[in-house]
């Protein structure tokens, strides 16, 4: 495997290694490029995977101490665990479902489609659906996403098939297994599906796309690619001209280390990545690198979201097979006659009884809680997926007090739903309880938002550099050498799920930053 030298300033330097580090780290070192990836946390290989939901929890959370404030129901409930990511090699692609879905058209055009929303700060992408879809199209062949490139879909669960049984019942019409980046036959030299249902855990059986197990090992094949885990980056270096030089990270011993390089893309997921361009804050970028905007931080989005659950009077096992088996996609049109603007997803869910003990009602005890958790043979549930408001005063700043253990500021999370985002949850909650209703369900139960699996915005792509912090490549308004990976870069969040636009955006970039290194423009 590649050993880049710490001087060497000719290396494109990326910080974390998920769906959008991971892909970029590959596709650059296709081209030839010489490339590192920073990765703040261990590399666990798939036989290293726990199918136990506490021990793996332990084993590839990020659980290094934030802060939050708001109103929202995560800051009562997980105070200093407001987003469910993984700290390792692969990044939240170790612990994501695999639902792989096309932003809409309408999507990407928010400001345009949805007015001047009252406390939102909404903006329309710089790029349209008709720019992204070539790499849509080489994203999901790349992750061998289902009902793409002639892939069949994955079998239904009984999960799946009592959220089709009641949806049709309703009328729904687009009702399926899901667009998922899961092999529902062999592939890309790794098997079919093996249905063992711990898909937030790892995949055992590597069926389900990873970058820790496809792109990664790709890019090291050609010795252009060099993964560091245990490297905590610190902060972005630059020189007077503003230009960045490299970062400084701790190393896996515990040592300050300076790495050189021509380029630097942060993908450190939409809370690390604020806060290292805050951390980043110098005599020349005094709010922060990348930040003459003041929206570094601003405009984090995590979805609307909550869960629905529905008992039976008969078992319903519904941690067998795929953690998200199916997905009912109606609610997602454009449609301003239900009372709030954008939409919704209603996916299947399973969790494990540990896991449902945590997130049932959190902090509940009592009857109604003891009788949750005897029903839960009996129990079909699915998750909310909606798109909420961007909003300039939900944001990741740096806590004034609280640091981590190499004396970085945290990031301190501050969130508050948007009006819509009650509307549509009050309207998500009826129509998932109905689903369960028309097909005998005895008792609804449902559950509050979790910790954030779906991390978006506070890097935003703006077309004017005083609207957010990156262009429609992902490179910074401010400075031509520093670009944003990951989905921090969202404008807007749709109602599906982010990593196959990660995955695209990425594949765009490399494409675009090989172009400009080849013209010596960074």
């Amino acid at each position: 495997m590649a050993q880049f030298d710490l001087n060497d300033d000719s290396v494109v330097c990326i910080v974390g290694s998920g769906a959008g580090g991971g892909t970029l780290g590959n596709e650059l070192a296709q081209r030839g490029i010489k490339t590192v990836i920073l990765e703040a946390g261990n590399r666990n290989e798939i036989a290293d995977f726990v199918n136990d939901e506490w021990e793996s929890f332990s084993q590839l959370a990020w659980t290094d101490m934030r802060t939050t404030s708001g109103s929202w129901r995560v800051h009562k409930d997980f105070p200093n665990l407001p987003a469910w990511i993984v700290k390792a090699v692969g990044g939240s692609t170790v612990h994501w479902a695999g639902a792989s879905l096309r932003f809409q058209d309408y999507e990407f055009k928010t400001r345009t489609t949805y007015g001047a929303l009252p406390e939102a700060n909404l903006l329309d992408w710089p790029i349209t659906l008709s720019d992204l879809e070539p790499y849509y199209t080489k994203a999901e062949f790349k992750m061998g996403v289902t009902s793409t490139n002639g892939i069949p879909r994955l079998p239904g669960n009984n999960n799946f098939k009592i959220l089709h049984a009641g949806a049709t019942k309703l009328g729904y019409k687009e009702v399926h297994t899901g667009n998922m980046a899961i092999n529902s036959q062999p592939r890309d030299e790794r098997g079919s599906c093996q249905q063992i249902g711990f898909c937030f855990q790892g995949c055992k059986s590597g069926a389900k796309w990873s970058t820790l197990y496809t792109e990664i090992p790709k890019g090291e094949a050609t010795g252009k690619l060099e993964v560091r885990p245990g490297s905590m980056v610190t902060h972005i270096e630059h020189d007077a001209s503003g230009k960045v030089t490299g970062v400084v990270y701790v190393d896996a011993d515990g040592k300050t280390q300076r790495q050189k390089a021509r380029v630097v893309a942060v993908a450190g997921n939409s809370l690390e990545s604020p806060r290292l361009l805050l951390n980043s804050a110098s005599a020349k970028f005094p709010d922060g690198l990348a930040n003459s905007s003041g929206q570094v931080g601003r405009n984090y989005m995590r979805h609307m979201t909550g869960s629905v659950y529905g008992v039976f009077d008969q078992p319903v096992h519904m941690y067998r097979g795929t953690t998200m088996a199916g997905i009912v996609r109606d609610e997602a049109a454009l449609n301003t006659k239900r009372g709030f603007v954008g939409g919704y997803e209603l996916e299947t869910l399973s969790l494990g009884l540990p896991f449902m003990a945590a997130f049932l009602d959190p902090g509940a005890w009592g009857r109604d809680f003891a009788a949750g958790m005897d029903d839960y043979p009996n129990m079909a549930g699915m998750w909310i997926v909606g798109e909420d408001m961007a909003r300039e005063t939900n944001r990741v700043t740096l806590d004034p007090t609280a640091k981590d253990k190499n004396g970085m500021p945290v990031a301190s999370v501050h969130f508050d739903d948007h009006e819509n985002d009650l509307k549509m949850r009050a309207h998500a909650y009826r129509q998932g309880g109905a689903i369960y209703d028309a097909v005998g369900a005895t008792r609804i139960v449902q559950t509050p938002p979790y910790p954030s699996t779906h991390n978006m915005g506070t890097n935003r792509m703006s077309a004017n550099a005083k609207d957010g912090v990156v262009n429609k490549f992902g490179q910074t308004h401010d400075v031509k050498n520093l670009f944003v990976s990951d989905g921090s870069q969202f404008t807007s969040g749709a109602a599906c799920n982010p990593t196959l636009t990660i995955v695209a955006l990425a594949i765009r970039q490399a494409e675009n930053m090989s172009a400009m290194m080849g013209r010596n423009e960074i």
